[in-house]
């Protein structure tokens, strides 16, 4: 069983930053490699990055890419996702969660298993 809490998320202005945490419980944190996405109000949830258990490869969605960085600290169970230049387009809940398809890329919501409750996130003009 995994557990995951995402913490973090506020209210910014566009051009600003953020880090989004998200700790995780449970034995088989280390082994997993993790997501993290976002939901809008009246959208379907977007995959936004992965990274992986091991050497920390990272993987971004073309929106973010260069802006946000994802990493881990295994020893603190601990996944952050790092938002630089922030845009109003980025407003979102967002959401990590535990990726066990496989797969490549990693980008589909069926592809995990154990979600957090999600962090609101209001990127400001």
């Amino acid at each position: 069983q995994v557990q995951l809490v995402e913490s973090g998320g506020g209210l910014v202005q566009a051009g600003g930053s953020l880090r989004l945490s998200c700790a995780a419980s449970g034995r088989t944190f280390g082994y997993s490699a993790m997501g993290w996405f976002r939901q809008a109000p009246g959208k379907e949830r977007q995959f936004v990055g992965y990274i992986n258990w091991s050497v920390g490869s990272t993987y971004y969605a073309d929106s973010v890419k260069g802006r946000f960085t994802i990493s881990r600290d295994n020893a603190k169970n601990t996944v952050y996702l790092q938002m630089s230049s922030l845009k109003p387009e980025d407003t979102a809940v967002y959401y990590c969660a535990r990726n066990y398809g496989g797969t490549w890329p990693p980008t589909r919501t069926s592809e995990y298993d154990y979600w957090g409750q999600g962090t609101q996130v209001t990127v400001s003009i």
